[in-house]
């Protein structure tokens, strides 16, 4: 390796020497660099051989002159390569081929190896076949596997056969997001020569979005199947020196604003530029006040506004996520040291670099977007989304009809729909365009227009990575549950996580169960929708669509939505943020004034407006609890033993008709605490225990109470399941020492999911307590002295709760109603038991989770 430069130098980190090529030795010449091409000038040093990397290409990248496009090629060797299945098998085909020829040429096959790391991650083959149903996500797996059986064998033989090769299997995650919290190392060190050599992590992958990385300060990009092979065995890229255009971000998003429209303003705004083939690199003061999970979001989307990357600098954010998403401290000490020395890392105090050309961006100015119906720049301003729909229709409707005048169709449209006497001679009038098909669904009758959005998925990389978006759909989701809004029925929901870290978080907070009553149900790992994996239309909605010669439309929170990509039957696709892609599945169509027109209307016929429902970044304190009946009431020393799942499992029990109903014979059913990951099963075994004395049913032994107030007595769960869906919340009643014995996680989250919103006892046993208040659930203490036998309590009572939605304070008094069958009311004091400060913030916040990710938001 030659260094004409004299740039080897070492970085000592926790005790372990590095050996680096500084930066800082080259002098002015690279500290004046973008970031992103000082990571290009890392490379050339390193890979300096006198031969592939001179030290003319070297002088070349440091005499980059930034108003003067370079016409001087360098090489570059990414430091590792990233596939997808569907571009990837290619490339474990032609190495096993190469394997096949080096055979017959009599040399040592096992010497072909990928000489870069590869990682193959299994995410473009899951389709949504299967949707709105607790059990999509197994059916659509067990038919992904069928369908690609000998891809999939290939593939496992190829991660056996190869070295420097590693499989993520399906049903994992989005390559892109595998990459991001799990795959990249930003700093990468390997042994050279009986050193240990430290660089940047760099990447070239077989996706045009391997570019989300850029939001963790790695450069990288999307290559050809042939480009990516070469890398894999050695060969560098040669590329023209790069211009890099330069973003300033100044401000704080707005109230009401996501990321999902910042990448869509950003994208407008570049695509108007012209940034094809550059490096955009982003700085200002605005980027601190971005999440790691939104610079990567805006990375993401460098092939939408055109640019080889979207590149952001290594910083604070970048450690944080990295120390989140659980690196080793001992990668994240290497990442801040060598950033640091060798002129990576950024902070406020840092001097802008040189750039080719400047844009700015207040990110106070950005609002609330679509982007469509056929080009993800195409941005449209959810306020104007209704007439730029119209717009978009009478072009749509234009194409179709011949001799139809697009200025009339407009006015046409614009006008109500209504025929217009102006209306020239066609095979059709304005009127039949106008006519609407009728359909039946799931019991309910309807008619299907132009623009009725007949698939909404909260789908694809570029947003199912970003916590803030993902938890706004679910807050809007649980807004839209309680006003008693639903899902039209001819839309086909899904939600297709970039991992399972995001399911993890929806589930903890409880808003996954929000956004499955609305239809979205978790349909796989991996990118579905946003790259036409979206299943089948169902039958009666595709006859609608197809006699009806409608144009039906799909919101998405994806990244492309090109003409035929999304759907064959759907022929306009708008992209969205989460949150908006839940608002336009309850609206129905994307002929939708969000001003002015209701999403929906309530139980008493009462209009829901988008505004009623669009989650705040503050969250909204908990309310007062009303009419609420008593799941069950108990004696003293409730143990956590009864209350949550431990075991085995029944086959008449819930849980054990569950797993029946699955397929799962009761030999390998298994026990409560193998299934601990399992919500469904875990819910259903919540308060089920054998002995379990509930005094609601007196005398009788197990996990049964009565629904009231009919009295028909029932399993807990199904009681609990029948309260929820009439909207009713529940309480538990106990006596002294509740929840005493082995702190068992479960006891607190079984009672949550049940729909308990306060238990109300005698005493605590000190950690169950700590564990109600950080799920969310309100423990409550009588006076000393009173009980519910003292206060002729039955259990049969309607319950409010009152003083909850002032504010509580530790040790705060909480006044009780209890309304009896006979129409008496009793009332009496109850202390609750938030006892700390920080009990009282978790509990205003749902829960220590919700907290936490609040916490998270609120930074971003």
């Amino acid at each position: 390796m030659g260094d004409s430069f004299h740039t080897r130098g070492v970085l000592e980190v926790g005790g372990t020497k590095f050996l680096i090529h500084r930066l800082d030795a080259l002098g002015a010449r690279a500290a004046r660099l973008p970031f992103s091409l000082k990571v290009l000038l890392e490379n050339l040093l390193r890979g300096e051989d006198g031969r592939r990397v001179t030290r003319e290409h070297i002088e070349a990248l440091l005499a980059w002159e930034p108003t003067r496009p370079s016409e001087r090629e360098i090489p570059f060797m990414p430091a590792r390569v990233l596939l997808q299945d569907f571009t990837g098998v290619p490339a474990v085909v032609d190495l096993a081929a190469m394997r096949d020829a080096m055979r017959a040429m009599g040399g040592e096959p096992a010497r072909i190896n990928p000489l870069q790391p590869a990682d193959l991650v299994i995410d473009h083959s899951v389709q949504v076949d299967v949707f709105g149903t607790p059990d999509a996500l197994r059916r659509n797996t067990e038919i992904e596997f069928e369908r690609n059986r000998e891809r999939y064998a290939f593939l496992r033989w190829g991660q056996q056969a190869f070295g420097n090769f590693r499989v993520v299997p399906p049903d994992t995650g989005i390559v892109h997001q595998v990459n991001l919290e799990y795959l990249a190392p930003v700093v990468f060190h390997r042994p050279e020569n009986g050193l240990q050599i430290a660089y940047p992590d760099t990447v070239l992958g077989t996706d045009s979005h391997t570019t989300m990385i850029n939001g963790l300060g790695v450069v990288g990009w999307g290559v050809g199947g042939i480009e990516a092979e070469a890398a894999m065995l050695g060969q560098p890229t040669v590329m023209l020196i790069p211009e890099v255009v330069g973003v300033r971000l100044e401000g704080r998003l707005a109230p009401g604003a996501t990321a999902t429209d910042v990448v869509l303003t950003v994208t407008e705004m570049l695509r108007k530029k012209g940034v094809v083939g550059k490096f955009v690199e982003f700085y200002g003061p605005g980027v601190a006040g971005l999440a790691l999970a939104d610079r990567a979001t805006i990375g993401n989307m460098a092939p939408e506004y055109g640019a080889t990357i979207g590149f952001f600098p290594i910083d604070a954010e970048t450690l944080a996520y990295l120390r989140l998403s659980g690196r080793d401290p001992a990668r994240v000490a290497l990442v801040e040291a060598y950033a640091r020395a060798q002129g990576l890392f950024r902070t406020a105090d840092t001097p802008d670099p040189v750039f080719s050309d400047r844009l700015e961006l207040d990110l106070g100015t950005v609002e609330p977007s679509l982007a469509g119906p056929r080009r993800p720049q195409d941005r449209v301003p959810l306020r104007a989304g209704r007439g730029a729909w119209r717009k978009a229709l009478a072009e749509f409707l234009k194409k179709e009809v011949d001799g139809l005048d697009r200025k009339e169709v407009e006015r046409w449209l614009a006008e109500g729909g209504q025929p217009i006497a102006t209306a020239p001679p066609a095979p059709k009038t304005l009127g039949d365009l106008a006519k609407t098909v009728p359909i039946e669904m799931d019991g309910e009758r309807g008619q299907l227009g132009h623009g009725a959005v007949v698939i909404a998925a909260i789908t694809s990389c570029t947003n199912t990575s970003n916590p803030s978006v993902m938890l706004a759909a679910g807050l809007l989701a649980r807004k839209a549950v309680a006003r008693g809004l639903r899902v039209r029925p001819w839309v086909k929901t899904s939600l297709a996580p970039g991992s399972k870290v995001v399911t993890r978080y929806l589930t903890d907070t409880k808003l996954m169960a929000d956004l499955e009553r609305l239809g979205f149900h978790l349909v796989g790992y991996g990118c579905t929708t946003c790259i036409g994996n979206s299943g089948p239309l169902p039958d009666a909605v595709a006859d609608a669509v197809t006699r009806g010669e409608l144009v039906a439309a799909a919101v998405l929170s994806g990244n492309r939505n090109f003409e035929g990509r999304i759907n064959p039957l759907v022929r306009a696709n708008y992209l969205a943020s989460p949150p908006l892609v839940v608002a336009y599945a309850l609206a129905g169509t994307i002929d939708f004034d969000s001003e002015h027109d209701p999403l929906g209307a309530d139980p008493q016929g009462r209009p829901v407006f988008l505004r009623d429902v669009w989650p705040s970044r503050e969250p909204t304190p908990p309310g007062d609890v009303r009419g609420a009946r008593v799941l069950a009431l108990f004696g003293d020393s409730l143990t956590t033993d009864h209350i949550s799942p431990a075991g085995s499992i029944a086959k008449d029990s819930p849980a054990g008709k569950y797993l029946i109903g699955l397929g799962v014979q009761p030999k390998d059913f298994n026990s409560y605490g193998a299934r601990r990951g399992n919500h469904e099963v875990m819910l259903r075994g919540t308060f089920a225990n054998i002995r379990l004395r509930n005094q609601l049913v007196p005398g009788v032994e197990g996990g049964w109470t009565v629904h009231l107030p009919d009295g028909e007595r029932m399993a807990i769960y199904d009681a609990a399941m029948r309260y929820r869906d009439e909207g009713v919340p529940l309480v538990v009643i106990a006596g002294k020492e509740y929840g005493t014995g082995s702190s068992r996680d479960w006891a607190a989250k079984g009672t949550l999911l049940l729909g308990v919103r306060a238990v109300l006892a005698e005493s605590y046993e000190r950690i169950h307590r700590s564990n109600l208040v950080g799920m969310g659930v309100l423990p409550l203490q009588f006076l000393p002295g009173e009980s519910a036998a003292s206060l002729g309590l039955s259990g049969r009572e309607t319950y409010d709760v009152e003083g909850i939605a002032a504010g509580l304070a530790p040790g705060k008094r909480i006044t009780v109603r209890a309304r009896g069958e006979d129409g008496k009311v009793q009332t009496f004091q109850v202390v609750a038991r938030v006892d700390t400060p920080d009990d009282v913030e978790y509990y205003r916040h749902g829960g220590l989770l919700p907290y936490v990710l609040r916490g998270m938001v609120a930074t971003a």
